[in-house]
C-alpha cells in the first residue's frame, strides 16, 4: 500500500528491491562473492592502471578494514595484483590479474544476464518509465545528500579499439530485447561498423563514443555517401539508463556540425518509422523524410525511412 510519508516509502521500496537484486545474499547471483565484493571487484576493473585502497574506499563507501579483508581475498585468490602505483611509487595501487578479469568479465555477464530476467516481462514503454524512474532517484537522492548528481559529466570522444565490438554487440543485444529484431540486424551492423574501419578518412568521418565514468552510453557515426558532397549519420544508439539526459540530441548536434565543418552540402540517415525517440531527434536537427516504404529485412511490418538534411 502506497504511502505519503517519505521516509516509510523509501524504506517500503528498499525492503521490495533488495532481495530482488540479490542485495541480502550471502554470495552474489551464484558466485563466491557478497555484494560489497562484487562492487569492489566492478570498481577495480573500471581501472586498468590501478587504484589505490583510499581511492577505492571512496568509490565504495566501505569501511577501511572491511575492505582490506576483501582485498586481500582476492590477492589470495590470484584475482588481484598489489603493488607500487604505476603513477606514484609512494603510493600502492592494486589491480585486476588475468584471472581477476575473466572472472569479472564472467559475472557482469552473469549479472546483466540477471537483469535482463528481471525486467524481461516489462515492454518497451515500461522500461523506459523504470529507467526515468531510476535515474529520478539517483538524481534526487544525489543533490539531497550534497553528492556529484549521479550521471556525472558525459563526455565524446573518438573510437578506440574495444569500441566497434561494443556498437555491434548492443546494437544486437538492445535491438532483440526492445524490438524482437534477430541476428540479421547484428550482422548489418557488424559490416557497417567494419566498413567505417576499412575505409576510414579521419578528415571526413569520425565515430562518437560517449563514456561517462568509463561506461559507454552510447555512440554516433559519420560515414561518407554514394554521392558527391553526401553524407551519412550512422549507428545512433543510447544506452537505456542514458536516456533522458538529452545525450541522443547531443550526439546528432556533434555529427551534424563535424558534417558541415567537413564540408558536405547534405546528410542522409537510414531508419524505421517505429523508432520514435529517434525519428523525434532528426526532426528537430532540422532532417526531412524523404522516403517511406514497407521493409521486412529485419522483422515483418516494418516501414523504412530515408531522412535527409542539407546545408
Amino acid at each position: 500500500m502506497l504511502t505519503k510519508d517519505p521516509v516509510a516509502a523509501v524504506r517500503r521500496f528498499n525492503r521490495f528491491y533488495t532481495p530482488r537484486i540479490g542485495a541480502l545474499d550471502e554470495a552474489h547471483l551464484g558466485s563466491p562473492y557478497g555484494l560489497a565484493e562484487m562492487r569492489v571487484l566492478y570498481e577495480v576493473a573500471q581501472t586498468p592502471d590501478g587504484i589505490s585502497p583510499k581511492a577505492l574506499a571512496a568509490s565504495t563507501g566501505l569501511d577501511a578494514g572491511y575492505l582490506s579483508r576483501i582485498l586481500k581475498r582476492f590477492e589470495s585468490e590470484g584475482l588481484m595484483v598489489r603493488a607500487p602505483s604505476r603513477r606514484d611509487g609512494r603510493s600502492v595501487s592494486v589491480w585486476l590479474s588475468s584471472d581477476g578479469i575473466r572472472a569479472y568479465n564472467d559475472m557482469r555477464l552473469v549479472a546483466e544476464g540477471a537483469v535482463e530476467g528481471l525486467i524481461a516481462p516489462l515492454s518497451t514503454l515500461e522500461r523506459t518509465r523504470l529507467t526515468e524512474a531510476m535515474g529520478q532517484i539517483e538524481t534526487l537522492l544525489g543533490a539531497a545528500t550534497g553528492e556529484p548528481p549521479a550521471a556525472g559529466e558525459v563526455v565524446l570522444r573518438g573510437h578506440r579499439p574495444g569500441d566497434i565490438g561494443w556498437v555491434i554487440h548492443r546494437h544486437g543485444a538492445l535491438y532483440a530485447r526492445e524490438y524482437g529484431w534477430d541476428e540479421r540486424f547484428e550482422a548489418l551492423v557488424a559490416r557497417i561498423a567494419a566498413d567505417f574501419i576499412d575505409n576510414l578518412d579521419p578528415a571526413r568521418e569520425r565515430c562518437w563514443i560517449a563514456e561517462r565514468g568509463g561506461e559507454i552510453l552510447g555512440s554516433i557515426f559519420l560515414v561518407r555517401g554514394e554521392r558527391q558532397g553526401q553524407a551519412k549519420l550512422r549507428l545512433l544508439l543510447i544506452e537505456p539508463a542514458a536516456r533522458g539526459l538529452g545525450l541522443g540530441k547531443r550526439l546528432v548536434g556533434e555529427c551534424v556540425a563535424f558534417a558541415r565543418a567537413a564540408g558536405y552540402t547534405e546528410v542522409s540517415l537510414w531508419t524505421q518509422s517505429i523508432l520514435i525517440a529517434a525519428r523525434t531527434l532528426y526532426a528537430q536537427a532540422g532532417f526531412e523524410l524523404v522516403e517511406s516504404r514497407p521493409d521486412d529485412s529485419l522483422a515483418p511490418g516494418l516501414i523504412s525511412e530515408t531522412w535527409r538534411l542539407r546545408f
